[in-house]
């Protein structure tokens, strides 16, 4: 190699502004979306595996949904959550409920874009993201799927169905722009888009979780709901994470159903994930920087052992090359004042 081809790839990395003016992939405040958890009651509760985040009742939401705006981010993810369970998860669906009071107080109060969560396990007595199948008529006894599975329980799928386009539609009559299904259920999709047409929410987008990996790092979100499952686990519907094909096929599936936005999750562990999808559907990609993510960087950071803003900024860049046009991430709020 010649001397002149030895350093032909270093001169546009000469200073600051070189590098800014040839730089690839551009993280903006317009990419990143901030999950927002409401509680019922009053006072602000933090969480204690996720350092600056916070369950809100619907003063506090409204308050820092306003500070949102004025930062420049354009987008809210929320979380509903009732202290009202039963096994079919009523209360998700339920118009009158805090969260769909509080919901439609968001929608008075900003013109962001308003997401909302589309899942069962905040809503149900037993956790799982689903309706549960009783082995009998009458019977509250949990079905196995079959002597060869292990921690599974068998979900009826025609209910959660129908469940997850209630709360779907309940949200949308609340005001919501975009609802975002979690709950992993075969052709949740279609069913929530047949449901919002019907009504009449033609407009209402939907962006799915398609790839929805069965991940050790939900672990400090379960805290913030005590939403772990009481028996089982969710490995039957979330994605094996040994599994690549699978997601691609979940992702398409979700684009012929009616998905606007398909989403990959977790963000950090799966970017070859993310890439793979990008290349494949024609529709946005939007990444969850999920709370494991999140806290072990806090931790690590809270130890002097890394530098939390140069470590957090990489991280969701690198989720942007890998093809995410919008990252879901609890930096949201610090991100936009960092870029």
């Amino acid at each position: 190699m010649s001397y002149q081809s030895m350093h032909k790839l270093s001169r546009l990395r000469r200073g600051p502004q070189l590098r800014a003016l040839v730089r690839e992939t551009r993280l903006s405040k317009e990419d990143l979306v901030m999950p927002l958890f409401f509680k019922e009651g009053k006072g602000a509760e933090s969480i204690a595996s996720m350092p600056g985040i916070m369950k809100m009742p619907v003063d506090a939401l409204l308050k820092e949904v306003e500070k949102l705006q004025k930062l420049g981010l354009k987008a809210v993810l929320l979380f509903g959550s009732s202290s009202r369970k039963d096994d079919q998860g009523t209360a998700g669906f339920d118009p009158e409920s805090a969260f769909h009071k509080a919901l439609r107080k968001v929608r008075q109060s900003t013109d962001m874009v308003i997401m909302a969560d589309v899942c069962l396990c905040a809503y149900t007595d037993h956790g799982h993201c689903g309706i549960v199948q009783k082995s009998g008529p009458g019977s509250s006894k949990d079905l196995k799927c079959g002597s060869y599975t292990k921690g599974c329980l068998c979900i009826d799928q025609e209910k959660t169905l129908e469940a997850l386009a209630k709360i779907a539609l309940s949200y949308a009559h609340a005001g919501v722009d975009m609802v975002a299904p979690s709950a992993m259920a075969d052709n949740q999709v279609e069913a929530i888009r047949n449901a919002l047409d019907e009504s009449g929410f033609l407009q209402t987008s939907i962006m799915s979780y398609s790839a929805k990996y069965a991940s050790s790092f939900y672990g400090p979100f379960r805290d913030i709901f005590d939403s772990n499952p009481v028996s089982g686990d969710r490995r039957c519907h979330q994605m094996d994470p040994a599994n690549r094909r699978e997601a691609l096929r979940e992702a398409l599936a979700d684009v012929e159903e009616g998905a606007d936005i398909v989403m990959v999750k977790p963000a950090l562990s799966y970017l070859d994930i993310m890439s793979a999808i990008r290349d494949k559907v024609n529709v946005l990609v939007a990444a969850y920087n999920v709370s494991g993510e999140y806290s072990m960087v806090k931790a690590a950071s809270a130890k002097g052992w890394i530098d939390e803003r140069a470590v957090a900024l990489e991280m969701l860049l690198a989720m942007k090359r890998a093809g995410a046009d919008i990252i879901m991430t609890y930096w949201a709020r610090e991100a936009a004042a960092w870029i």
